[in-house]
């Protein structure tokens, strides 16, 4: 096919080390500077390429950029869904797919928008605002999917990410994406010199606004913090293996681990003591021996008590399941539950089950669950907690509704051992950081065999944990009543970009 001869192996070696790029930009490898040029090679590659050239390129780098972030989608629907190998490779390949295809829409709007002769629109304008309208599009469409989205891989560097305050991730997305369209034109022997200049200024001036939002906002909340109510709080990270967590066999065994390492840390009057999600392997809301002996944990530490446990609802004959947390006062009241709302697809339950029924055994290990009622926060002495549970810490409109709603303290429970050694642990904990800037929350954050972690409201992970360590991790969080720019807009930022893009072709025509 006449599309195929845009494979030399110069522009294979180029779209396939733009996608290396791109996954090495991300934890567990973590090199977050190789973003700022991973784009570069395929830039390069799309040269002179008509649309179905640049649309195979781009799936290209897609499939070894997302494949290289998602590969432990396997481990987790072969270890635990049960699945033949071949049919967990299968199903990573899927996703892998589906999300390539968002950098093939990339690759043919940059030729598109530039002309077959390049008199269009050049790539430091149309690349930025095009990945950052797909990345939200792949971010919101059908559940979502925003895993790993290209600002997560900047989630040490904390002076650049102050910014999402105001543009939610989607301003560093575009940033990126800038900055290497600036380097793109550095070397692209086709780009005039006064341009390149031009760009170069433009992306300095950029960086330097960014930077210095970066450092006033830090000194800025170090003020705040001085007057925010402190809570002591107590991370429990059981590292119960997942193979026996639901296993009758082990359930007292469960929760005796879970209860003297609770007892354990330094007692703390009015504290918060975490436990991860469904840390609790059986149905708290049964009142029974177990239950007595939960409650009595909270008071014996005379703390609040926060932990994961499944529960159940009976309608019209039928029961539903809910992943739920409880939340526990010093007196050894109930206080309040929240229950999941943004469910894992094909984890907690299976759409479009009459297209892929081979998918039906993924639920095993976890159940079929409903989503919950609403993102209500649970009332503590000091401020509200939005209960975050498992991936909906990477939903960025969850945590803005939280606040919204009132909160002022984030709660982050979520069971990783899912994933074992992979990078996907990592990389769900580089997602949280992001929640604790937009909206100014600090973040605790309580994982079943790690990474556990307090997370300031700059984004900074003040502590964590190591995977697969069965500890504590104690320290301080603040309740902040802070509404940010992103918490009264939301991702306005994107939205701009989307009518940038629409009208830009409108507006170079005119010039031309």
């Amino acid at each position: 096919m006449p599309v195929f001869r845009a494979l030399t192996p110069v522009n294979l070696v180029l779209s396939v080390a733009s996608g290396i790029l791109l996954f090495l930009s991300f934890p567990k490898f973590g090199f977050g500077i190789l973003a700022w040029f991973s784009l570069v090679p395929l830039l390069y590659a799309l040269r002179g390429k008509s649309l179905s050239e640049g649309i195979l390129i781009g799936f290209i780098t897609g499939l070894v950029y997302n494949i290289g972030i998602i590969y432990w989608v396997t481990i987790v629907v072969v270890r635990y869904g049960y699945l033949p190998f071949y049919l967990g490779v299968l199903v990573m390949l899927l996703l892998a797919v589906y999300l390539s295809v968002y950098v093939s829409i990339f690759s043919a709007g940059v030729i598109f928008l530039r002309g077959r002769k390049g008199g269009g629109i050049p790539e430091i304008i149309s690349a930025p605002l095009l990945w950052t309208c797909l990345e939200y599009g792949k971010s919101n469409f059908f559940t979502g999917f925003p895993w790993e989205n290209l600002a997560y891989s900047q989630y040490v560097n904390t002076f650049l990410i102050q910014i999402v305050d105001v543009t939610g991730i989607y301003g560093i997305t575009f940033l990126i994406v800038f900055i290497n369209c600036i380097i793109y034109g550095l070397i692209s022997v086709r780009t005039q010199k006064k341009s390149v200049l031009y760009g170069v200024v433009a992306g300095c001036v950029l960086l330097a606004l960014v930077f210095c939002y970066g450092m006033l906002r830090i000194d800025n909340l170090r003020e705040t913090l001085k007057d925010a109510r402190s809570v002591k709080v107590a991370l429990i990270q059981g590292n119960i293996d997942q193979s026996i967590k639901w296993n009758p066999r082990y359930q007292r065994e469960t929760l005796n681990t879970y209860k003297d390492l609770s007892l354990k840390v330094p007692q703390s009057e009015g504290g918060l003591i975490v436990w991860p999600e469904t840390a609790v392997p059986l149905f708290f809301q049964n009142v029974d021996d177990n239950h007595r002996d939960i409650l009595r944990v909270a008071k014996k530490s005379k703390s609040y008590l926060l932990f994961g446990s499944p529960s159940f609802e009976r309608e019209q004959g039928k029961t539903r399941l809910l992943n739920s947390a409880y939340l526990v006062s010093p007196a050894g009241n109930v206080v309040g539950r929240y229950d999941k709302m943004h469910l894992v697809p094909y984890g907690e339950y299976v759409p479009f089950r009459s297209f892929f029924p081979f998918l039906e055994k993924l639920v095993v290990g976890a159940g079929d669950f409903r989503s919950g009622r609403g993102h209500y926060p649970l009332g503590m002495d000091g401020g509200g907690i939005g209960v975050l549970i498992c991936f909906e810490s990477i939903f960025p409109e969850i945590s803005r509704e939280y606040r919204k709603r009132g909160a002022s303290l984030l709660v982050n429970i979520t069971n990783d051992a899912w994933f074992g050694r992979s990078s996907a642990p990592y990389q769900h904990l580089s997602m949280a950081v992001f929640r604790a800037v937009e909206n100014r929350f600090c973040i605790v954050r309580a994982a079943n065999t790690g990474i556990s972690a307090i997370i300031g409201p700059t984004g900074k992970i003040i502590s964590k944990t190591g995977l697969f360590e069965r500890t504590s991790l104690t320290g301080t969080a603040q309740f902040i009543d802070h509404k940010t720019f992103y918490s009264r807009y939301g991702d306005l930022f994107a939205l701009l970009c989307l009518v940038l893009l629409i009208l830009l072709p409108f507006f170079f025509r005119k010039r031309a």
